[in-house]
């Protein structure tokens, strides 16, 4: 007859588990730190259009801008440029606008709407030669937009 030998298995002292209190302690970390990750990501999906808003408003400002300085400085300078109005052997300058939009003076106090919940605004002022273009625009969550140029007579 064989004999069976019965092994115990001997456990170490130490446990290698977690307690429920390490437990309770590392959820409440966690949910400390996720509760403050959340509430950033909440705050950026609240104002995730606003990148947007600004992008569109800096177009518009820069398009209008660029198309009024590719313009005549007034509406008797020449084509070229040259003689500049006003100087000497050039005609005079004619700083009134007109209704025909082909020269700086024509835009100013011109308003438009673009999109909707968008406004441009366009100011031309005459100083020593110089017209000082003011383009600004106006668009929705209270976003305002400023650009300026000036157009030197030559």
């Amino acid at each position: 007859m064989r004999t069976r030998h019965f092994y115990c298995l001997k456990f170490p002292t130490r446990q290698r588990g977690v307690s429920l209190l390490e437990l309770v302690a590392f959820l409440v970390i966690v949910s400390i730190a996720s509760s403050a990750l959340l509430a950033t990501y909440a705050n950026s999906a609240k104002r995730n259009a606003d990148p947007i808003i600004m992008v569109r408003t800096l177009e518009l400002a820069q398009a209008k801008l660029d198309e009024i300085m590719a313009l005549k400085y007034d509406a008797n300078t020449p084509t070229g440029g040259i003689p500049a109005c006003g100087s000497t052997g050039g005609p005079a300058c004619n700083n009134t606008p007109d209704a025909d939009m082909n020269d700086v003076d024509d835009f100013n106090n011109v308003s438009d709407t673009p999109y909707t919940g968008y406004t441009r605004n366009v100011t031309v002022t005459t100083s020593n030669n110089l017209k000082l273009i003011t383009v600004t625009v106006s668009a929705p969550k209270s976003v305002s937009l400023t650009l300026a140029a000036y157009r030197a007579n030559f």
